[in-house]
Formats: structure tokens, sequence, C-alpha cells
């Protein structure tokens, strides 16, 4: 699946915490394995809700480098890059604002959902409206086929392919379009430009969906072709122009299960996270100040683990012996709140060690993290230029 690439970003808040790790962080480093992998650090997207506080972008930026790195992430198998050494990112957000309604922008679920979460911000920015077209650009500058994410973030992935829809169907009209699609065609070899032509026959006159996708298949396994005539060859069989930004699809994720010590999802704006770099008696210090079933006032008290936020952290962290002898202890008050909390301080003080280790050996060579996003922002920068050259090509902006 590595002819697959997958793109995703993450805003540098500072330090990580255990809901970013099962969240987000576990799911990326299995699928660098399996996808030519793109992850960056959003230090633009900072900007748009927090323009105004002094934020240490610096640090913040390498403490989460730092932590992709000792959660699994690997420099030499995806490529991590930060937004901003990627000016390219800029300019398609900016040629893309051309062609963008704004009534796209202000439908975006997230735009009135943030503004009133966020009361206490000055959100009436032109940064703000349009920081999901930003987020548009990041995915389209590298053709990302897959962006993972939540059943919250897929409205901004549909967006991002009407975006592009758009921008396909103003500037991929050639005025020689049909003449090059031919001329691909030619090189296919006759078995393979026959196959490509009944294809697309079947899928312009019946609509069938399964033609379609082995054409995108088909097209995708072929040596002699470039990389433009595989886009142009795509719009003839969609009836379109040369496609010149890819639409991508959602990748959805399982919703991260990673409760915060007050049951609510983990979240800084909660203040009931663990971080990574949390130490073993700060992580048991949070742990038994977490609330439990108001029902359990004395020990001799019954409780109901349903109604524990510390139930809901057994879920995720023991095993089904240890499952039993809670849920038993606890309904028949056998067994102390701190008694019970004393597996969970445990799991996660072992799950967050070899990570702190690790996190250790890179904060003592802090020129290798450097080395890291300098390598991986130049190799990100290279596919972007190249996507750069294409949208230029196409507005005719290359004099």
């Amino acid at each position: 699946m590595k002819d697959h690439r997958v793109l995703s970003g993450m805003r540098p808040t500072g330090q990580l915490h255990l809901g970013h790790y099962h969240g987000v962080l576990k799911n990326w480093a299995r699928l660098q394995n399996e996808y030519d992998s793109y992850y960056f650090v959003a230090d633009w997207h900072a900007f748009t809700t927090h323009y105004s506080d002094r934020i240490d972008l610096e640090k913040n930026v390498s403490d989460m480098v730092v932590d992709w790195l000792a959660t699994g992430l690997n420099p030499n198998t995806a490529t991590l890059f930060v937004q901003s050494k990627v000016p390219e990112h800029a300019e398609l957000h900016l040629l893309l604002s051309m062609t963008t309604p704004l009534s796209w922008l202000e439908r975006v679920p997230s735009f009135k959902d943030q503004q009133e979460k966020l009361k206490s911000k000055d959100l009436s920015t032109y940064g703000f409206l349009g920081y999901p077209l930003l987020q548009s650009a990041d995915i389209l500058i590298y053709k990302a086929g897959l962006v993972p994410v939540g059943e919250d973030q897929v409205a901004h992935v549909e967006f991002t392919r009407e975006v592009a829809r758009r921008f396909n169907y103003i500037y991929g009209r050639e005025s020689d379009f049909e003449e090059k699609a031919e001329l691909a065609i030619g090189k296919m070899g006759k078995k393979q430009a026959k196959l490509y032509r009944d294809l697309r026959k079947a899928y312009q006159e019946t609509g069938d969906d399964e033609s379609l996708v082995k054409a995108k298949a088909l097209l995708g396994e072929q040596q002699n072709i470039t990389l433009g005539d595989r886009e142009r060859l795509l719009g003839f069989i969609e009836g379109l122009g040369k496609i010149i930004l890819t639409e991508p699809e959602a990748l959805l994720t399982k919703a991260s299960k990673m409760p915060g010590l007050d049951g609510q999802k983990m979240s800084k704006s909660y203040n009931n996270t663990i971080s990574l770099r949390e130490k073993p008696e700060i992580v048991k210090q949070k742990v038994n100040k977490m609330p439990t079933d108001p029902a359990r006032i004395k020990l001799t008290d019954a409780g109901d683990p349903n109604k524990c936020p510390v139930w809901q952290m057994h879920q995720i962290y023991s095993p089904d012996e240890t499952l039993g002898w809670v849920k038993e202890g606890c309904t028949k008050a056998k067994i102390g709140c701190i008694e019970c909390k004393k597996p969970i301080v445990d799991s996660i003080n072992s799950e967050l060690d070899p990570i702190q280790q690790e996190m250790t050996k890179y904060e003592a060579n802090p020129n290798l993290i450097q080395e890291i996003i300098f390598e991986g922002s130049e190799r990100a920068r290279i596919v972007a230029k190249t996507s750069m050259e294409e949208v230029r090509d196409a507005m005719g902006i290359t004099y």
C-alpha cells in the first residue's frame, strides 16, 4: 500500500498526553508501515486561535517531535516535517482562496462550534475563517489519497474534496486536453489502451462504478506514462479536464477511548491530562485524586463501576482477571478506591517508562532533532514544489 499516501498533522500545543498517544500516535506508527506517510507539525495553525498568546513555538515544536519519535514514529519510514518550513503550503492556500466561495467556509461545522467554545478570544479574523482552507492546502499539496481522522473531522475532508473538485473544474480545461489524452493512451500499449477505452466507455455510458475503480487501478500500474498523463486520463474517464489536485478520502480511525482524570475526554482544555513526560509519583498523585462513584462514601458502601471514571481507565489498561477483581471488589465493597486505582498507576507508569527512556535519548541530542526536522521538511518540500509547478501551470502563472 506504499503507493497510497497518508497525511496528517498536529498543532504544537506543548507536551503531549495519553489522549494523543492512544488516539493518534499509535495509529500513525501503524500507518507508517502500511502507507507513504507524511506527518507534520501544524505551527501556522496555532495562530488561527492563539495569535495573541505568547507561545514558545520553538520549544513546543521540538517537544512534539521528540514525543513523536519516542512513541514510535520513524523518520526513515515516515516524512516528519514542520508546516512553516514548506512555504508552498501558504502559496497554495492563497491560490485556492481565489476560487473558494465564502459561504463554504462559513458552513464548516467547526467554525461556529469553535467560536462558541472559545468565546474569550476574538476569532473574527480571516485566519480563523480561512483555516479549513489552509488545512485543505496542507492535504492537497501532497496529493494525499488518505487522511486519518475521527468522525468529527470527516466534514473537513469533504470540504477539501469540494475545493479540489472546483479547482480542477475551473483550471483543468486544457485547450488541447483530448488530444493530449489520446496521446497518453497511445503510450500504454495496445492491450492496455483497449482495456482503458472499454472501461471508460462502460463508466461513461452506464455509470458503472466498478469500471471506474478498475480504470484507476490500471492507470496506477502504468510505467510508460507520466504523472501528468495519469491525471489527465483520470479526468478523461470522469468527463472532466485534467485532475490537478487529488480528492482525498477520509481514513476513519476509531475514536480514542482514553478518558481524562474526570471521566471526560482527555484534553488540556479540561485540565484532566496525564502527560507522556509525567513522573511516576505525579501519575500516582493524579490517579489517586480521580473522582469515583459518589455512592461509595465509606469503605463498606457498595459501588457501581459504570459510574466511576477509574473503571473507564481499567477498561483500557487492565486484563480480564483484573477487571473481574475490580467489578467484584467494588460492587461488594471488598476493596477500597485507592486499592482499586493501584493497577492503573502501575500500568500507566509501565507504559510511560520506555517512552520516557527514548525521550531522554533524543533530548540529549538536540542537533539530531533539528536534523530530522530539516531533512523531513526538505523531503516534503520537493513534493510540494512539484505540485505547485502543476498548479501554476494550470493557472497560467509560469511566466
